[in-house]
């Protein structure tokens, strides 16, 4: 990305939160983390999200991605509405996990 990105949910408050996640240096740090700051549906319903992205981003259709995941069309839409018009943020994921399809 060119220039610093400005989200629409930039805040104090934000980036607080964001600020402490990038403070956390390993897996169970941020399993405890998430385990206290969301419920466990939230939690899972991220881990979903980023499910869908990765199969998206395979080219699997939206009923392999549903049966998969269990996710409903309309987060699988919206999640492929991210990937192709969003803020780039599942891809910067991605890469720094030197993840590709």
């Amino acid at each position: 990305m060119n220039g610093e990105y400005i989200s629409k949910l930039q805040n104090e408050e934000m980036d607080f939160l964001f600020d402490a996640i990038l403070e956390l240096k390993n897996r169970e740090e941020c399993y405890r983390f998430f385990e206290d700051v969301c419920t466990i549906n939230e939690i899972k319903a991220l881990a979903q999200r980023m499910q869908v992205a990765k199969m998206l981003m395979e080219r699997r259709t939206y009923l392999d991605i549903a049966a998969t995941t269990g996710a409903s069309t309309a987060t699988i839409s919206r999640v492929n509405r991210s990937l192709n018009y969003g803020s780039n943020g599942y891809k910067l994921a991605f890469d720094k996990l030197n993840w590709k399809p």
